[in-house]
């Protein structure tokens, strides 16, 4: 028993560690926000209205791009028998969120132990487990692994790309890349073109049957994608086309705000890697196989960098093969400690390790406070509904509020109903029938408030003990219909 115990942990240890880390962010932080919310919906729809299409929010709540359902049919055909047993049991649909990020989770982090195994096999056993120390002290991608994005689902085809390419199965990696870039994400193109170029001079491919091998995959691709979208959609649609067309082409991502050309390297990547971003340029230098690696996931980052609209997400997909070239330089700076400067570099490495770790569990308090919209509508539920009442419960969620925390899984059945239309001034609000308004505006006529839910503002640093302190303020609030008798006699909180 003890001998299978052990093997066990050999096999599924590190997969262990890394999905009990994604686990706990998922119950701690179930909520989702804006960027999230077209993948969240579609999930919702499908788990819930099936094949009744005209119920589903994307049609009344498009988006600004439309974006594709395959990943979302994926992900909730996964999670469909544990949803489907939930609602035999009749258990509140906010469970079914927990169940749809959990299955994206291990999606994820199965295509991560692809890469992983491959890792051991090229590297060996120490580099894989520094590659998953590096993993689990880091904040960002344990956390997005479950959040149902565009570049989250574009992650695992990536994973795949990277593993293959590992085991220089070479037009395998690159249909990988074509199938994300064509389906997910289409700036994996700016990956797809530095790797299929090293290959090509490299001689690792030859150029003609590059053109065979993936001129099939993109048409494949193109006429799934197609297909599927088009049905869901409900007209002729190949989504990432237009997504490209809008942030490319028309550059209006730049809309939704710039930063400058050095963002990536200065700010996104050191809070996406934490330790793992000296090491790694410490490993480019210690390992000559890691510079083939890291110069198209290198270039990807740099390409992506001439776009004036930047996000951390947008590079999640270059922290893998990062954290390789760290886990590379943490093996050879572990196996030397003893020696002569060596020895000096390792108490250096163990502190950016607890350094990684502390700003992980900050990041993480900070996260966690940052659906506030969600937790409201959770007190709303346990305090709002009236004992023995047949009247339906009318709740407006202004777009704040939409953006910040609720989804369609937060939602609870009769007597409660919601609506999320948009642009009804607040003075109009009370000439509605509401009973409640979840709100950002602190105070609407003919409403009052009754209670403010705190989020997230920002990090104090101070000379006493604790020296960070996560500053929060009211960002959401709860307002109940002054005509409504039953809303009044309550007992609530209050805003002040």
């Amino acid at each position: 028993m003890a001998s299978k115990s052990s093997n066990f942990l050999e096999c599924y240890g590190y997969d262990l560690l890394l999905g009990s880390i994604a686990a706990f962010y998922v119950f701690m932080a179930p909520y989702t926000k804006v960027e999230e919310s077209f993948n969240v919906q579609a999930m919702h729809d499908i788990l819930y209205h099936r094949h009744h299409l005209d119920n589903y929010d994307h049609l009344e709540f498009p988006g600004v791009v439309p974006r594709t359902f395959l990943g979302a049919l994926l992900v909730s055909s996964l999670a469909a028998p544990s949803v489907l047993a939930m609602e035999l049991l009749h258990v509140s649909k906010i469970y079914s969120l927990f169940a749809v990020r959990l299955a994206l989770g291990g999606v994820i982090l199965s295509t991560l132990r692809f890469f992983r195994l491959q890792v051991r096999r090229k590297f060996g056993l120490q580099v894989e487990a520094f590659f998953a120390i590096l993993t689990a002290v880091q904040f960002h991608l344990l956390f997005y692994c479950t959040r149902p994005l565009p570049n989250v689902l574009a992650l695992g085809v990536v994973n795949l790309a990277y593993g293959y390419w590992l085991k220089e199965k070479f037009y395998a990696a690159i249909n990988c890349l074509i199938f994300a870039t064509v389906i997910f994400r289409c700036d994996i193109l700016l990956l797809l073109c530095p790797l299929g170029l090293e290959l090509l001079l490299t001689r690792r491919i030859s150029l003609w049957n590059a053109l065979k091998c993936c001129s099939l995959c993109a048409l494949l691709c193109i006429g799934l994608t197609v297909l599927v979208d088009s049905i869901m959609w409900k007209r002729l649609l190949w989504p990432e086309f237009e997504v490209f067309w809008f942030n490319s082409v028309l550059n209006r991502s730049s809309e939704w705000g710039t930063h400058p050309f050095h963002w990536y390297f200065t700010s996104a990547l050191p809070r996406l890697l934490l330790a793992a971003y000296p090491l790694f340029l410490l490993g480019v230098l210690l390992d000559r196989r890691v510079l083939l690696f890291i110069l198209p996931v290198f270039s990807f980052v740099l390409l992506y960098s001439k776009l004036p609209h930047k996000e951390l997400r947008f590079i999640i997909i270059s922290v893998p093969i990062f954290n390789l070239s760290a886990a590379i330089a943490a093996t050879r700076v572990y196996n030397n400690r003893k020696k002569t400067y060596w020895k000096f570099l390792y108490p250096i490495m163990l502190g950016l390790l607890l350094i990684s770790l502390g700003c992980t569990v900050i990041t993480f308090m900070a996260s966690n406070e940052n659906y506030p919209s969600g937790h409201a509508l959770k007190h709303l539920h346990v305090t709002g509904q009236f004992a023995n009442s047949t009247n339906e419960l009318w709740v407006h969620i202004d777009t704040f509020s939409a953006m910040n925390g609720i989804s369609r899984f937060c939602e609870n059945k009769f007597p409660w109903r919601y609506s999320k239309e948009e642009g009804i001034p607040p003075e109009e609000l009370c000439q509605r029938n509401f009973t409640y308004l979840i709100n950002e505006h602190p105070a609407i006529d003919g409403f009052k408030c009754l209670l403010a839910e705190n989020g997230f503002s920002r990090v104090h640093l101070r000379t006493g003990f604790p020296p960070i302190l996560l500053v929060k303020e009211p960002k959401v609030y709860i307002h109940g219909n002054v005509r409504n008798k039953d809303v009044m006699h309550r007992n609530w909180p209050g805003c002040s």
